[in-house]
């Protein structure tokens, strides 16, 4: 897997807290995570941490986690990877 090009999101980049970094390795979902297309990967961040409270940031959190055990999943919405041609 390559890295994600990050240098053609509108939006600034988020870096990825400690804590979200913990519950990806904890779940084993971070391959599933860095899969993702960068604005994908971008929004979800920026969507956890925009957050105001503690609560909100924990629901947050295990929809992404959710979202990425499904894999057909983005912030609600049906989404199709692409399955890369050998």
């Amino acid at each position: 897997m390559t890295d994600r090009d990050f240098s053609r999101l509108k939006r600034p980049r988020v870096e990825m807290p400690s804590f979200v970094e913990v519950a990806l390795t904890d779940q084993k979902l971070m391959l599933a995570f860095r899969s993702r297309p960068a604005y994908q990967q971008n929004d979800y961040l920026s969507w956890i941490t925009r957050a105001k409270r503690p609560a909100t940031v924990e629901r947050r959190l295990e929809q992404m986690l959710r979202e990425l055990m499904q894999g057909n999943v983005y912030m609600k919405m049906d989404y199709n990877p692409l399955v890369p041609f050998d």
